[in-house]
């Protein structure tokens, strides 16, 4: 594996975790920093400090303690607003500013941010250009490969994104129209490494060891970004980390290491949220963590049975009871 660079900061391991609203935040980061991601990107921060006062942005503006490089992905569509955003999370220690033009949800496409950016690329300009003259930090941009399939211009934005200062540039492989369907347009985003001379990170549809490395074969791209695959099995980055290193396959974890990841990230959760929010929030991840380990009616049952579950220490205790039936019957299986 060969590393990168965004500005001062050497990247040694080329496996992104992608910025995900209402997944990745401090826990969930941290523990794919343990599992082997080389760098790991904030949830996204709206560009309006006034509406910063509320709960879920305190918790995604939260980096206390974490190693650096600190990525904070901010998202506005006024060039102003967002230098403001920029310079006001570098003083609260962000040490790498990431731009959200690549957002496909309605809501905030509605307020001229996210993806619908892509439809004015004189705005897109004026945005980046603010925001990388605002910090003395790296500032990395995310964006899709166009608005929709008629209108592909991410060779566009790649070029205008570097002349403005930009460091690193992600590209998910699917236009906004797309949102997560369709195949991943990899020949789009090799072109764009082909356009530019800063780091191009591939995004979209990279969900095994073999899919990684045949995107990194397909792109040429610095980096690989892992979204939807890595919920519920952080420990996909290990996994490509290893395949790519050695050619060989690393076994699934074990159910007792599974059920040590999922009772840390348990913890780490409530401690990060509170007695209130911590189990309610944890009640997503421990539906992805069953994914991974089938998806019959019975994993089902359980998880309608652990969201009734209000309180911490009742859902670790039913966690470590699941695992215990899940081991039983893997012993007796064998």
């Amino acid at each position: 594996m060969i590393s990168f660079n965004i500005g001062r900061f050497e990247i040694k391991t080329p496996l992104i975790l992608a910025p995900m609203a209402g997944i990745t935040d401090q826990p969930f980061r941290q523990l794919c920093r343990d599992m082997g991601a080389g760098l790991v990107v904030s949830e996204m921060v709206t560009s309006d400090p006034s509406l910063w006062n509320s709960r879920k942005s305190q918790t995604r503006l939260n980096h206390t303690g974490e190693p650096e490089p600190r990525s904070i992905q901010i998202a506005g569509g006024d060039p102003e607003m967002m230098a403001e955003a920029a310079r006001l999370n570098a003083e609260r220690g962000a040490q790498i500013i990431d731009i959200n033009m690549g957002c496909p949800a309605k809501k905030v496409c509605k307020k001229s941010a996210g993806s619908a950016l892509l439809k004015d690329e004189p705005l897109v300009e004026a945005i980046l250009n603010a925001v990388v003259s605002a910090v003395d930090i790296p500032v990395t941009l995310k964006i899709r490969t166009g608005w929709d399939t008629d209108n592909r211009n991410a060779l566009n934005i790649a070029r205008i994104a570097e002349d403005a200062g930009i460091s690193a540039l992600a590209v998910h492989g699917r236009t906004r129209a797309c949102a997560f369907k369709g195949a991943a347009e990899y020949d789009t985003i090799a072109r764009v490494v082909d356009a530019v001379d800063i780091p191009v990170f591939a995004n979209g549809d990279i969900n095994t060891p073999q899919q990684a490395k045949h995107v990194f074969a397909q792109t040429g791209a610095a980096a690989v970004m892992i979204g939807r695959a890595a919920q519920g099995r952080p420990w996909i980055f290990r996994e490509i980390a290893h395949y790519l290193t050695t050619g060989e396959l690393l076994p699934n974890p074990a159910l007792t290491e599974v059920r040590d990841i999922l009772c840390s990230h348990l913890t780490h959760l409530h401690q990060f949220y509170g007695e209130f929010l911590g189990p309610r929030i944890a009640r997503k991840h421990v539906g992805w963590y069953l994914k991974t380990l089938g998806s019959n009616e019975w994993c089902a049952a359980y998880r309608s049975k652990f969201n009734k579950i209000e309180l911490a220490q009742d859902q670790h205790a039913s966690v470590q009871g699941l695992f215990e039936r899940l081991i039983k019957l893997e012993d007796i299986a064998a």
